[in-house]
C-alpha cells in the first residue's frame, strides 16, 4: 500500500497557518482512523477476577458511607482507553456496586441505559419505574434510559452487583445528564410475573401494553431453567443460549447493548467467530476457560472478563460433571442499527 504524506513534510508556516484557521490535513492520520480490511480496537482483553474485587469493594463500604457516594461502586477500566475514562470497551461501561444492610440509593433517572446483574447476597430490591423489583443473584434488572430508579436493601449482608451501560457512548454524544427525585411510590404488579411464561402475553380486554420496557426483571431461575430446557430438547445444539428480549416485541430488551445467558454443557468447547462488537463475559454458575487474542484465563464464579470487537473466542467449560452459566453483554444492538454488524469466519 502506497504510503502517504507525513505531517512533518509539510513546511512549518503551513501547519501553523492551519492551526490558527483550526483545520487539520487528513492524509497524515487517514490510514489510523480508517485502516485497511479490518478495524484496529483500542479494547483489549482483560480479566477482572471477583476475588480481587470483592475485598476492595467492601473496604470501600467501610471507606465511603452511601450518603457520601450516592452509588458506591469499583469501575472495571480497560487500560486500552486508559483507566480515567472508565471504559470497558468503546460502548460498554462495567461496575461493581456494593449495597449494605439497611442502606437506601436515592431515586434519580439518567440518559444512559444501565442493567443491574446480581452476584451476591439477598434482600435487596430496586425499584424501577414504580415496580419493586427484587434481586437474586443471577437476576437481571432494567434501569432504560429516563426511568427512576433506586436501590434498597432490607437484608443483613452485603449485596454486589454488576452495573452494564451504556455510558461511554451517551458521553461521547455529549448527552449524559442525571436528575434526581424523590423516593419513588411502589406500584402493583411486576412485569416478570405477568410475562412469566414463553409464547403468552398478557392482553387486558384483547389489548396488548403499549409500555415501552414491560418487563424489567429478568430472573435468573427463569432463564436458568429455558437454557437447561434447550439444552435437554436439543442435545446436538452446540450453542445454548438466550436472549433477553421484550416480550411484547421480541426485540433486544434495550436500545443500545444486548444481554445473553449462555450454558456450557459439561466439558464443552464453544468456539466463537470474530465479530464486530465487543463482548463482556461474566459467571454466574461453574466455571470457564476462555481464549482471546494472546490471553488465556480460568474464570470462576462471579468472574468478569472483556474481549474486543473482531476476535475470535474460544470458552470450555473444564467440568466433565457441571454445567457453567455465563452471562453475557455486548454492543451488537448498536452497530445493527448503524449498519456496521459483522461477523468473520
Amino acid at each position: 500500500m502506497e504510503e502517504l504524506g507525513r505531517l512533518e513534510d509539510l513546511p512549518q508556516e503551513y501547519r501553523d497557518e492551519l492551526v490558527r484557521n483550526n483545520l487539520v490535513p487528513l492524509w497524515p492520520s487517514l490510514r489510523s482512523v480508517m485502516p485497511p480490511l479490518t478495524p484496529k480496537p483500542r479494547t483489549q482483553p482483560i480479566l477482572w477476577t471477583y476475588d480481587s474485587i470483592r475485598p476492595l469493594l467492601l473496604r470501600a463500604g467501610e471507606l465511603t458511607p452511601i450518603e457520601k457516594a450516592e452509588r458506591r461502586v469499583l469501575v472495571l477500566a480497560n487500560p486500552g482507553h486508559t483507566l480515567e475514562k472508565m471504559q470497558a470497551s468503546s460502548a460498554i461501561y462495567l461496575g461493581m456496586q456494593l449495597l449494605l444492610p439497611g442502606e437506601w440509593a436515592p431515586s434519580h433517572r439518567h440518559t444512559p441505559n444501565a442493567v443491574r446483574m446480581v452476584v451476591e447476597g439477598k434482600g435487596a430490591w430496586s425499584t424501577v419505574d414504580g415496580e419493586k423489583c427484587p434481586m437474586l443473584r443471577g437476576d437481571l434488572i432494567l434501569t432504560p434510559t429516563g426511568l427512576w430508579h433506586e436501590h434498597g436493601h432490607d437484608g443483613d449482608q452485603p449485596v454486589v452487583w454488576l452495573d452494564v451501560l451504556d455510558l461511554p457512548l451517551v458521553y461521547y454524544m455529549e448527552a449524559t445528564y442525571h436528575v434526581d427525585g424523590p423516593r419513588q411510590q411502589t406500584l402493583a404488579g411486576r412485569g416478570d410475573r405477568a410475562y412469566a411464561r414463553g409464547g403468552v402475553a398478557p392482553t387486558k380486554v384483547f389489548e396488548r401494553s403499549s409500555r415501552q420496557y414491560p418487563m424489567l426483571r429478568y430472573p435468573w431461575a427463569d432463564a436458568r431453567a429455558a437454557l437447561l430446557a434447550l439444552a435437554d430438547d436439543q442435545p446436538a445444539l452446540d450453542c445454548v443460549q438466550v436472549t433477553y428480549v421484550n416480550p411484547e416485541t421480541g426485540a433486544d430488551c434495550e436500545n443500545i447493548l444486548g444481554f445473553y445467558a449462555l450454558m456450557l454443557r459439561p466439558g464443552q468447547t464453544l468456539q466463537l467467530p470474530a465479530r464486530s462488537p465487543a463482548t463482556v463475559f461474566h459467571v454466574i454458575e461453574g466455571g470457564a476457560l476462555i481464549a482471546v487474542m494472546d490471553q488465556d484465563w480460568r474464570l470462576a464464579e462471579s468472574d468478569t472478563c472483556c474481549a474486543p470487537g473482531w476476535a475470535a473466542i474460544t470458552l470450555r467449560n473444564a467440568s466433565s460433571t457441571q454445567a457453567a452459566f455465563l452471562f453475557v453483554a455486548d454492543e451488537a444492538p448498536l452497530h445493527r442499527k448503524l449498519g456496521i454488524y459483522e461477523v468473520r469466519g
